[in-house]
């Protein structure tokens, strides 16, 4: 794979409403079969027991699978068909990481895995998911560029 396919992956998530509208911390670093996202708490995800909220864990948990399955998948955008998550532990302060690795692949499906850590390198949560090729293609129209 190309450094210049995962730099235009990174972009894209990057410039997607929900990262620079809501998740405005949020860094990316693609390589084959691999994504790392990170994200600096803030009390914004918080629920109301002052921790952040399982909707944050799921985000980047996917994301971190998601693109990790897009990082060998140079012609198409892929799609999430399924994922579950497991809560480890609660975190409210610092920078969580989700690191996300291709763990089967076929010609029509792919199973990633994901791991969320806390700044400590604890986990403290890590999902499953099944993804497919989608007909969209990987284009400057979607933000790949």
């Amino acid at each position: 794979m190309s450094p210049e396919h995962y730099n235009k992956l990174e972009r894209m998530y990057l410039q997607a409403n929900i990262n620079t509208e809501l998740y405005d911390t949020t860094k990316v670093k693609i390589s084959e079969e691999i994504a790392q996202i990170e994200l600096k708490i803030s009390e914004q995800y918080f629920h109301a027991l002052g921790a952040i909220h399982g909707s944050v864990y799921f985000k980047l948990l996917d994301d971190a699978a998601f693109f990790a399955v897009n990082s060998i998948v140079t012609d198409v955008f892929v799609l999430t068909t399924s994922f579950n998550i497991n809560l480890v532990r609660p975190v409210n302060k610092g920078i969580i990481t989700a690191i996300g690795k291709v763990k089967f692949k076929s010609r029509g499906l792919f199973v990633a895995e994901s791991i969320l850590y806390n700044e400590d390198g604890k986990e403290i949560a890590f999902g499953t998911g099944n993804f497919a090729k989608s007909k969209i293609e990987l284009s400057e129209k979607i933000g790949y560029q």
